[in-house]
């Protein structure tokens, strides 16, 4: 498969990477669950399971959309919006949780990538015509 000779726009490659590092964050979470896994007496092992699989098939997901999104494959665009958003209602929780501190930075962030997603540099990146007839 041959790439555009012209280069992805601004706000597409800071979305990919945006997207990416968020996957390499959910990553390094689930080393973390994986050491406390075997490191902490567990009263629910399956749980504790089912806890890290979700965080190891998140960064699996945002890895692969961010990928799918450089190599301008519009169907991506979607499930990362929908991955971005999921965030809000998590930040949301985390600051009445009294983790304000990585809450509000979570909801900035699930809506600086959607921003970046739907842009108009964006939209004709990936082919969307933003211009009606």
């Amino acid at each position: 498969m041959t790439r555009d000779p012209e280069p992805a726009p601004g706000a597409l490659r800071w979305a990919v990477w945006l997207l990416r590092a968020e996957g390499v964050g959910l990553a390094l979470l689930t080393l973390f669950l994986v050491y406390e896994l075997f490191a902490a007496t567990a009263t629910d092992l399956l749980s504790a399971l089912l806890v890290t699989l979700f965080a190891a098939g998140g960064a699996v997901l945002l890895w692969v959309i961010g990928t799918a999104l450089d190599r301008r494959r519009p169907a991506a665009r979607a499930p990362a919006i929908v991955l971005q958003l999921m965030l809000l209602p998590v930040g949301y929780f985390m600051i009445l949780g009294g983790l304000a501190w990585l809450g509000g930075p979570l909801i900035a962030l699930g809506l600086l990538v959607v921003g970046l997603l739907i842009s108009t540099a964006t939209n004709r990146a990936l082919g969307f015509d933003t211009e009606r007839a």
